[in-house]
Parts: structure tokens; sequence; C-alpha cells
């Protein structure tokens, strides 16, 4: 079972440590949904986008990359989730992980 939350057969995210993130704007017009027990997803309320995801007991949270103005100076380290892929996305260079893996 492919997951359809993001419309398109995968979904650029960078993990950031709690410690490097802020919003530096427009954090009154967010709005959150939790999809899961304990996992909140952190949505533009004027236009929808997903801009990032959380678990609050997690050092970390989870930013749509394609929603960043600016360039994040990353390469991918990892495609995970391949054991959900479509037969047609092929990554040969990076590290492929089935399943996620913390």
């Amino acid at each position: 079972m492919r997951c359809k939350a993001h419309a398109a057969a995968f979904a650029s995210t960078a993990g950031v440590m709690r410690e490097h993130f802020r919003w530096t704007k427009g954090q009154g017009q967010l709005s959150s949904y939790e999809s899961s027990p304990g996992k909140l997803r952190h949505f533009c309320s004027v236009c929808g986008s997903h801009l990032m995801a959380e678990r609050l007991a997690q050092p970390h949270v989870i930013v749509r990359v394609a929603t960043l103005d600016d360039d994040p100076k990353m390469a991918p380290q990892a495609h995970i989730w391949t054991s959900h892929d479509v037969p047609w996305l092929e990554y040969d260079s990076i590290e492929k992980c089935p399943e996620w893996q913390a």
C-alpha cells in the first residue's frame, strides 16, 4: 500500500534537530492535524501546503524540502520506504532502505 498523502511518487524531506529549527514568519497562519497517534502535520492555513511534521517525543522535526525558498545546500542521503515505490522510480546513487530505520 502506497501513502498518497503527498500526491506524488515521493516526498523530499529533511530531518532537522529541534534546536536548529524555527519559524521566521507566518507561524500564526499554521494549522495542524494529528494524522496518526502522536504525529502532527503542520499546514499553511492560507494555501494548504504541508510544511512540516513532528512527533513531540522525537528530537527532530521533518521539513518538506520543496517548501523552502532557499537552497538548503544539502543532497539526498537515503531513499526510504522503497518497499512502497512505484515500479518506474529508480535511484542509483544513494542508499535505499525498504522501511524507515531510526
